[in-house]
């Protein structure tokens, strides 16, 4: 399937002239939200052509199509060199705020959770080892499990963009 089919699943919709031309619109408007690079020439890709950074993008313009409030997010950066990472992380939370999203983020890379979290939760085998605020966790974490996370987590400094929290009040 090509890029503008798999975003909005143009085969089974049966759109015709107008109606078809509008939707490829809003494709490529969403392409180019979301930084992909020649969008309108990309919506006759297959997904093979594309990077994994691109079909992340991809991913992600597919997911705010319909303007949602809560984005599920889980794993969104696995398998990206640390460059693309960034990139994702950045594009993630420049859509937060233009668009008011908030995130459930479910993700083992803790330099990435570090990056985009107000609020965190830890589990370990399904169970909630702790939670609170993300800054209070990394500072000054209660449990051994988080600990030995927080340890094991190497820290980006530089690399991923920092941003500053929005105050919840």
């Amino acid at each position: 399937m090509l890029l503008a089919e798999i975003i909005f699943s143009l085969d089974g919709l049966g759109l015709l002239g107008f109606e078809a031309i509008v939707t490829r619109e809003r494709t490529v408007e969403l392409l180019e939200l979301v930084g992909l690079q020649e969008a309108r020439e990309r919506l006759d890709s297959f997904p093979h052509q594309l990077s994994g950074g691109q079909r992340q993008r991809v991913m992600i313009a597919m997911a705010i199509a319909n303007e949602p409030d809560l984005l599920i997010a889980d794993e969104p950066t696995t398998a990206l060199d640390v460059t693309v990472q960034a990139q994702i992380v950045e594009l993630l939370l420049d859509l937060q705020q233009r668009h008011g999203l908030t995130y459930l983020f479910i993700s083992h890379d803790l330099k990435v959770v570090r990056a985009l979290c107000d609020d965190i939760v830890v589990m370990k085998d399904g169970r909630i080892v702790e939670q609170g605020p993300a800054d209070q966790l990394y500072d000054a974490p209660r449990e051994p499990y988080t600990r030995a996370l927080m340890n094991a987590a190497l820290d980006l400094g530089s690399a991923l963009p920092s941003h500053e929290r929005a105050d919840p009040a």
